[in-house]
């Protein structure tokens, strides 16, 4: 682990961007926990959309409620060939986003992602502000893409926001097979009116999620529209789960 820059604290919460090394790749990161208390503590892994990075609006939101409101840490990283994994840092989400789907569809993807995420998962926790408390999963579209695989794969994980994606897509069998092993309580958001992925193709996969205790929440709106009080009760969920 090598952190960038100095910390930047505000209203409580420690903010550390840091990088990390992983089979011969950098990971970029960033890690939140509330100010001047030591662990051990939940923490959170928050995945983020398509075109974007760790540290767009909605992330910094759910980081920043889980610490300031639960004492809950988060971590993010930068999705493969997103953010400061690229030489251009991401700069245009057009770009990003067109070559995504050729990246969404290289062999080995999914696992490279996992590992990079149990990596860091594995490095946030040796923190002592954070350290070995329960751990949860919040990422939707994009973050569904590599966190459903993820939750699966992730004994670690005992609950999980995920949605906005359907079965479809180049691994949508392994979204099918990935979604039965889930056993944690998981939250599923759906837009009704979402353009990227057909509605009863996001029911379906909705319906393939192993779990007992699941439950699905639906808004209208297209696929980015997801209402501020939904991200509030998405934290709230997690945080019923994760309290001690």
């Amino acid at each position: 682990m090598r952190w960038i820059g100095e910390p930047q604290t505000a209203k409580g919460v420690v903010e550390r961007r840091f990088d990390l090394e992983v089979s011969g790749h950098t990971v970029p990161a960033i890690v939140w926990a509330p100010e001047a208390i030591e662990g051990p503590r939940p923490v959170v892994m928050i995945g983020h959309g398509a075109s974007l990075h760790k540290r767009i609006p909605y992330v910094l939101a759910v980081a920043r409620m889980l610490a300031r409101h639960h004492g809950i840490a988060s971590v993010a990283i930068d999705g493969p060939n997103h953010g400061d994994r690229r030489a251009d840092g991401g700069l245009d989400p057009v770009t990003v986003f067109a070559e995504f789907a050729a990246e969404w569809a290289r062999p080995g993807s999914i696992d490279d992602m996992v590992e990079d995420w149990r990596a860091t998962l594995d490095a946030v926790r040796a923190l002592p502000e954070i350290g070995d408390g329960p751990i949860g999963y919040w990422g939707l579209s994009m973050g569904s893409i590599y966190g459903i695989p993820l939750v699966a794969a992730e004994p670690r994980i005992q609950v999980a926001v995920l949605g906005l994606l359907g079965l479809s897509g180049p691994t949508k069998e392994r979204f099918s097979i990935d979604a039965a092993k889930i056993s944690c309580p998981v939250l599923y958001l759906l837009q009704w009116d979402d353009q990227l992925f057909a509605r009863d193709k996001v029911i379906a996969l909705y319906d393939a999620i192993g779990s007992v205790d699941k439950r699905l929440h639906a808004h209208p709106g297209e696929h980015s529209a997801v209402p501020p009080e939904e991200i509030g009760f998405s934290v709230e969920f997690l945080a019923r789960h994760l309290a001690p």
